[in-house]
C-alpha cells in the first residue's frame, strides 16, 4: 500500500462534511480497491472507529477490499434483467471466466461483480464492463466482449 498517496486523499477529504464518501471514491479510484491496512489511518483522521470505516466499505457493494482485474464486468440483476433471464447470462460468464462474483479471473484481466440496475432496462438483460454498458446480452454477444477487452 502507498501511504504518501493515501494520506494525500485523506488530507483532500479529512476536514470535508460528509468527506468519507468522497474520500473512499477517490481511493478506489486511484488504487483500484480500498486496502484493509488503510482503516487504521482513515479511522484517525476522519474521527471513527476502524469497525465504522470497515463497516462503511462492506455496505457499499461498489467499494473492494483487493485488488480488482484490469476490466470491471457487472452483470445487473435487478428485475427488467431477471425478467429476461439474466440468470442464464450470470451463469455463462461464471463458466466461461471461471469466476465467481467479486472474484477475479486467473489471468486478472476481468472482475466479475453483481449490480442491481443499470438504467437500461429497456435493453434487458445488460452488463456494464467499466464504464461502458452493453443490452441485449446473449452469449454470443459475451464472447466477443471478452474478446473485445481482453
Amino acid at each position: 500500500m502507498d501511504d504518501t498517496k493515501l494520506k494525500t486523499h485523506i488530507d483532500n477529504f479529512k476536514d470535508l462534511p460528509g468527506g468519507l464518501l468522497p474520500l473512499m471514491h477517490a481511493i478506489q479510484d486511484d488504487l483500484g480497491f480500498i486496502p484493509e491496512e488503510s482503516y487504521g489511518l482513515i479511522s484517525q483522521a476522519m474521527k471513527l472507529s476502524v469497525a465504522e470505516v470497515h463497516g462503511f466499505v462492506s455496505f457499499y457493494h461498489h467499494f473492494r477490499t483487493q485488488k480488482s482485474g484490469k476490466n470491471i464486468i457487472q452483470v445487473c440483476r435487478a428485475e427488467s434483467c431477471q425478467a429476461m433471464n439474466v440468470k442464464a447470462i450470470e451463469a455463462y460468464i461464471k463458466d466461461k471466466l471461471k469466476i465467481d462474483y467479486h472474484q477475479t479471473s486467473k489471468d486478472e484481466k476481468f472482475t466479475l461483480e453483481p449490480v442491481y440496475c443499470l438504467g437500461n432496462c429497456a435493453c434487458s438483460p445488460s452488463i456494464m464492463i467499466n464504464d461502458d454498458v452493453h443490452g441485449k446480452i446473449t452469449e454470443d454477444k459475451i464472447d466477443q466482449l471478452i474478446e473485445e477487452y481482453k
